[in-house]
């Protein structure tokens, strides 16, 4: 029993959350509002998984996510348990979305202000290659605003339901471009074979190649378009702020914990064991981590089965990701920077056959640029090369640096100091830092017009196990974790609820509930 906003919570359900990635600690928070008792458990010693820091002489270094987009699937989270978002995190919008670079010497900014954007194309490339912006950016936005509400935000996706919906509006066919890839679509939308390669580089935003990705990925350009932010503190901060949020609402959370096994008794889960032999007994457990770690028996021979061995493969693109600190030299940077390679088609070719690739793009983070103040010591960065998924462990940190940096340097930019080694994480140490994950930071690969069908949702299938994660519906990014962690924890609820007629649970201010409440929804126009 415990006492919580004056209201006395008998908390006969225990819940263990394995992982405390964003969408282990957004559940966890979820959950423990209702009164139920929660017990985090992670492997690494701090919360946020993939959103993570480095350190360097000037302070942490983002080194995975860099910005929140979808803002309204966040302040949803937070007003499910009676808090607002803004008066926890300080959120400062980006004007210039990415500055972009290419071998030829001309840039691109794309900026929030769609208006400057469409000026800055037409500066760059002309009236035409304007108006196919435009064009572009009226069906992306259709796009969207369809597939929301039946794709992310409700708790699984239905083929049927979605056949209807596309059928009852036939113009949204040719929109989708069904039998093409994303690359395709976009070499019949643009002229200008840069613009081409601008946007489908929104592909690798959930680990695919433009080039087997389908081409209705287009429509998260539009997600973007709606509106970027920054943390102020680095993305890390967000984990933490949810992270404390859920330890006042009573969760506990155990970190260095490593689980290796999932108790199940009668077909069903009821406890979790720890590395250190300890055992936790679970009335519910949600796994915040690659599913395939499942398939792949990390968690014991009896939850092999939780998902089908096809919602984990194929796997998605690993990335080498450098985070330090140094001077740079060069171009003016904004926030976000993209300097692309001369040939995509052989980038994707090269991370297909499993290789890194040899004429890269790179996408540069300023961490401290776009703030109005220009900085006056060593700078933070962070590099992102794509690369291909791997479990094999081998030292590529030589090969990597000698690539980034003078592919970085013919573009003008060079850094003083060169990162140090141990600023790099390859695609073999994601596979150590995520088990099972094979690198891979999206979970299975979006290749195929129904690889989104083919995600574990919430419920696995053994009761009492549940999902939750960028490996799960409705797919990889900070946004669609979260999303998934409400529709896990609204899964949980309601499946507790209908085994127990004696729990009683409720929300701080003395409000009881038997249920999930009926939390505020972003419409399918404004969930960005």
């Amino acid at each position: 029993m415990g006492l919580q906003g004056d209201v006395l919570l008998a908390k006969t359900d225990q819940i263990v959350v394995v992982g405390a990635g964003i969408g282990g600690l957004a559940c966890a928070l979820r959950l423990a509002h209702q009164g139920f008792g929660v017990t985090v458990l992670e492997r690494h010693d701090m919360p946020g998984g993939k959103m993570r820091t480095m350190p360097s002489v000037v302070g942490p270094v983002d080194a995975g996510p860099t910005v929140m987009t979808m803002r309204p699937v966040f302040e949803e989270l937070f007003a499910s348990v009676g808090e607002t978002l803004s008066d926890h995190v300080t959120l400062i919008p980006e004007t210039i979305l990415a500055r972009h670079w290419w071998h030829d010497g001309s840039t691109l900014d794309l900026d929030a202000n769609p208006e400057v954007s469409a000026a800055n194309i037409r500066a760059f490339a002309g009236p035409k290659a304007e108006a196919e912006f435009r064009a572009f950016s009226t069906k992306t936005k259709r796009l969207f605003d369809t597939f929301d509400t039946p794709m992310m935000q409700s708790p699984r996706m239905s083929p049927v339901g979605l056949t209807a919906r596309v059928f009852s509006d036939p113009a949204l066919i040719p929109m989708m471009a069904p039998l093409a890839t994303l690359a395709r679509s976009l070499s019949r939308q643009f002229s200008d074979p840069r613009l081409a390669q601008l946007y489908g580089r929104y592909a690798t935003y959930v680990g695919g190649s433009p080039y087997q990705s389908p081409a209705i990925l287009s429509l998260i350009a539009h997600a973007e378009a709606k509106g970027v932010w920054r943390v102020k503190g680095g993305m890390h901060r967000l984990a933490k702020v949810v992270e404390m949020l859920a330890r006042a609402r009573g969760a506990e959370f155990r970190y260095r914990t490593h689980v290796d096994q999932l108790e199940v008794k009668q077909s069903r889960i009821t406890a979790v064991h720890t590395a250190n032999g300890e055992r936790l007994k679970a009335d519910a457990v949600v796994f915040n981590g690659d599913p395939r770690a499942l398939v792949q028996g990390h968690l014991g021979p009896r939850v092999q089965t939780a998902v089908p061995g096809k919602a984990t493969e194929p796997r998605s693109l690993s990335a080498y990701v450098w985070a330090f600190a140094a001077k740079p030299d060069g171009p003016d940077l904004a926030h976000h920077n993209v300097f692309f390679g001369k040939d995509p088609a052989a980038e994707f070719d090269a991370l297909r056959n499993g290789q890194m690739p040899r004429d890269p793009t790179l996408y540069v983070c300023a961490q401290d640029r776009g703030t109005g103040t220009a900085p006056t010591e060593d700078e933070r960065f962070e590099i992102i090369m794509n690369g291909p998924p791997t479990e094999t462990s081998k030292d590529e940190t030589a090969p990597c640096q000698t690539l980034v940096f003078q592919t970085l340097s013919k573009h003008g930019l060079t850094f003083s100091p060169e990162p140090k080694p141990e600023t790099l994480t390859t695609p073999a140490g994601f596979n150590q830092l995520f088990p099972a994950s094979a690198g891979s930071l999206y979970g299975r690969s979006p290749h195929g017009l129904t690889a989104s069908f083919a995600r574990p949702t919430a419920r696995s299938r053994i009761p009492g196990l549940y999902l939750t994660g960028g490996g799960t519906h409705p797919g990889a990014g900070i946004p669609m974790a979260t999303l998934s962690a409400r529709h896990a924890a609204a899964a949980i609820m309601k499946d507790l609820a209908s085994t127990s007629t004696s729990r009683r649970t409720a929300t701080p201010g003395g409000m009881s509930t038997d249920s999930a409440p009926a939390a505020p929804r972003p419409s399918a126009s404004s969930a960005s």
